[in-house]
């Protein structure tokens, strides 16, 4: 269970009075999202709220496709819209820039490569005006479009895979750690700060972190749905996870530690696995431990892969047998090289700017 599954209601916080439906801002952090990018734009202006209690902001981070040009045609016909510039290019300062424009006092994350219900935002007000969260958001549903994603999204949906993760589960409720993008009370970022403006990857956790470390809640809810489309090929999926992996890494220097310990396990595998293999090279009778550790792990992966194979398609099997460790060993390495990096450059608290109050 998520250390934050038993938080109080709302946190420890007194919170502003929130409106029965608040100006929202919904931001939507993007570069080179030519293909998607008129997709998000449409579920954001066909939401089910009061038009005029909605701004859209779209932050680019210079992208070189026609992103910015479809951008601008959606804002030439509808007012709401609004194109920034990121040159910083990252989420984390794209989110910031729209944060610091808007006046909304929800805020809406809403990444380019996912599909939105029509009920998003109002689903995400219902959600932080019940709990008295600072963060409401919905669970992780992915989508596929070819063979390799509908393998991943097997993959994604098993513990193996993500190690248990509540926002990964739909029929989830309650308090966790961390939600897919998230709908933040503006006073979130007056609390907790923004994103951290040097987060590459994970900037979303390491927020949700210092919100509960401030006192304040992260709240799950089935309502809130919004599907999303993974990488569509192995050499992405392994950057995309060696990412994660340097990511979680920095916020392990930031906070100093986690909420819980899953985050750490795909580096503690790859760690107990590459010493294994040392010991077993330079002490013959460590061969037998490191032989039984490998055979249990491809017992596990092939194990797990036949029941996702077998509920989804046959021929993801051998795909789902070679996703789990590649997922396993980017994630571990990812995890190793941001470590090294941080030694290297003193990576030492990270603290980020809050929002002034009104």
């Amino acid at each position: 269970m998520d250390r934050a599954a038993s938080a109080p209601r709302g946190g420890r916080l007194s919170l502003r009075p929130l409106a029965e439906r608040p100006r929202c801002s919904i931001v939507i952090p993007c570069y080179n999202e030519e293909r998607y990018i008129e997709d998000v734009l449409r579920c954001a202006l066909e939401q089910r709220y009061p038009p005029e209690l909605l701004e859209i902001f779209v932050v680019d981070g210079g992208s070189t496709d026609r992103t910015r040009e479809l951008v601008g045609r959606v804002a030439a016909e509808d007012p709401r819209v609004t194109l920034l510039h990121n040159p910083d290019r990252i989420q984390a300062a794209a989110m910031n820039i729209g944060i610091r424009r808007a006046r909304g006092e929800v805020i809406v994350r809403m990444d380019a490569h996912a599909d939105y219900a029509a009920d998003y935002v109002a689903a995400s007000v219902a959600a932080l005006r019940r709990t008295g969260a600072l963060n409401a958001g919905g669970a992780a549903r992915p989508r596929h479009r070819n063979g390799f994603q509908r393998a991943l999204c097997a993959a994604l949906s098993s513990p193996l895979g993500v190690g248990g993760s509540a926002y990964r589960d739909p029929s989830r409720e309650g308090f966790v750690e961390s939600v897919f993008n998230g709908a933040f009370r503006r006073e979130a970022f007056e609390i907790a700060g923004l994103y951290d403006p040097a987060a590459i990857t994970n900037e979303d956790a390491e927020l949700n972190q210092r919100i509960i470390e401030a006192g304040g809640a992260v709240y799950l809810s089935r309502e809130i749905v919004a599907y999303y489309y993974p990488r569509s090929s192995f050499a992405a999926l392994f950057r995309q996870y060696f990412a994660y992996g340097k990511g979680r890494a920095r916020t392990l220097l930031c906070r100093r530690r986690f909420l819980s310990l899953r985050p750490a396990l795909p580096f503690c595998m790859v760690t107990a696995g590459a010493l294994l293999a040392l010991a077993s090279a330079l002490a013959p009778a460590v061969r037998p431990a490191l032989a039984l550790a490998s055979l249990a792990y491809a017992a596990l992966v092939i194990a797990e892969s036949l029941r996702l194979a077998r509920r989804a398609s046959p021929r993801d099997f051998p795909l789902l047998c070679a996703i789990f460790p590649a997922v396993h060993a980017a994630h571990g390495l990812g995890f190793w090289a941001g470590l090294l990096r941080g030694a290297r450059d003193g990576a030492g608290r990270c603290e980020a700017e809050r929002l002034p109050a009104p």
